[in-house]
């Protein structure tokens, strides 16, 4: 019998791989986490997912009072201004705290942190610097990085991408968007209300893709009239550095006349890919599909026995919280235990003011797929958002006309991404609308308008 090191290697210590390390060791199994950066929490927690939030409720707070906002609800401030630095400063205080609290975890799990880049030897054995190690199971959770666009190399100072975003040292004037997704809106919303003018240039014909079509539209609504500008169905051909700015070319997504567009910044959001590469993937007998997956099983088998894969490398929504729950799923599966990830219940946010969140099938989905009702209410008719002044939004719940089965939940709201929690659960239960409008909810609060939505699946809500 060979002689193995470890029970379970975990390369990558992002959210899928940390917890899927954390949980094997709860496992009794004897596990090692190796990443190359110097600290813990990989994208999410260093550059990604934490410190954006962190700049967003600070930008948040600084718009209300800037805007006469808190002004007009008694709250008055005198010789207000930014402190960027003090910004800047307080999101990385947060980073610092999260990734050490990762740190404790590993020792408190007797989890071996091994610092470098790893790299496949053959198909249970990896190399990482001049050190080789033997797993039984061998977890590969790398997750993705930036997805360049062609011609327009990013600086990291007049062009930059999602990390270089959250640490310019000043407000630009004009800040150019390139893709109207998720991380293009949340950065862009943070220096919008820190002063800046922002355009979002989209190649299709509305933003936010993969969400419901009534959500795109207002969403998109809403942002213009909080002074976000869009180019919809418009290509980027090309940006050049002029002096301490960029020009953009533009064209519509279609063909058709060109146009210019000067910034200050330009911010590269149009996605991201798998980190596959360097991984030395063909010497343990494994390769990629198309799109640089690795593909995987139901319970994340590779093709190679005793080699697993999770979050951003395999197929699926590029999301942090997905990428957990495989992280645990993952462990327990190799440790025997039950395990089991609903793919169809994942949940979505957008984190902008308000926010905007989905979970299950949009309602173009479901109507594909059969018969449909559907149910909305405003957020302006919510009591709770009326005594906040938070009047932008709406609830929308999608249920089989036949089983009154929930298919999806979307919403905009001020708290959305707390929000779509319970619709979450209601979905995992197989809840129907009427569970959710029979369900008696705290008044007042944002969570009513939910309640609301599926009595007007069945057409009787009572606040319209």
């Amino acid at each position: 019998m060979a002689d193995y090191d470890l029970d379970v290697l975990v390369i990558g210590a992002g959210p899928g791989g940390y917890v899927a390390a954390i949980r094997a060791a709860q496992n009794g199994l004897k596990t090692a986490c190796v990443d190359s950066r110097a600290t813990l929490g990989g994208t999410c927690l260093n550059v990604g997912c934490i410190p954006s939030k962190a700049m967003l409720h600070a930008s948040e707070l600084f718009e209300q009072a800037q805007s006469g906002a808190l002004a007009r609800l008694g709250v008055k401030i005198d010789g207000m201004g930014l402190d960027l630095g003090a910004m800047h400063g307080q999101r990385q205080d947060t980073v610092r705290q999260l990734t050490e609290g990762v740190a404790f975890l590993f020792r408190k799990n007797k989890v071996e942190w091994l610092r470098g880049f790893a790299s496949f030897v053959d198909r249970d054995r990896v190399r990482i610097g001049d050190r080789i190690i033997r797993a039984r199971n061998i977890v590969v959770a790398t997750g993705a990085s930036v997805a360049p666009l062609a011609d327009a190399a990013v600086d990291h100072e007049v062009i930059v991408d999602s990390s270089s975003a959250l640490e310019l040292r000043t407000v630009p004037d004009r800040l150019v968007v390139v893709g109207g997704g998720v991380i293009g809106l949340e950065l862009g919303s943070v220096w919008r209300r820190l002063g800046a003018e922002v355009t979002v240039v989209e190649f299709l014909d509305q933003i936010l893709p993969g969400m419901d079509g009534d959500i795109r539209k207002e969403a998109n609504r809403i942002l213009g009239k909080q002074g976000m500008s869009f180019k919809l169905s418009t290509k980027v051909t090309g940006i050049e550095r002029e002096g301490d700015g960029a020009v953009l070319t533009l064209e519509p997504s279609a063909g058709g006349a060109a146009e210019t567009l000067a910034a200050d910044v330009v911010l590269i959001a149009i996605g991201r890919r798998p980190n596959t590469e360097g991984l030395g993937l063909d010497q343990a007998g494994l390769s990629v599909n198309a799109r640089g997956q690795i593909e995987v099983d139901r319970d994340f088998r590779t093709a190679v026995p005793g080699i697993w894969a999770i979050g951003d490398v395999v197929p699926g929504p590029m999301l942090a919280h997905k990428a957990q729950d495989e992280g645990i799923a993952v462990a327990d599966t190799i440790a025997g235990r039950a395990a089991s990830l609903n793919r169809d219940v994942i949940p979505s946010v957008v984190y902008t003011s308000p926010e905007i969140a989905g979970v299950g099938l949009t309602e173009e989905q479901a109507r594909a797929l059969g018969e449909i009702k559907v149910g909305t209410f405003p957020m302006l008719a919510n009591s709770r958002a009326k005594t906040n002044h938070e009047p932008d939004g709406l609830v929308k719940v999608v249920a089989d006309s036949g089983s009154d089965r929930v298919l999806g939940v979307w919403m905009i709201a001020s708290v959305a991404g707390t929000m779509i929690a319970q619709a979450a659960q209601a979905m995992e239960f197989g809840a129907t609308s009427e569970d959710i409008a029979y369900t008696c909810h705290a008044h007042p609060t944002h969570a009513e308008a939910l309640k609301e939505a599926a009595m007007a699946v069945r057409g009787r809500p009572v606040h319209i």
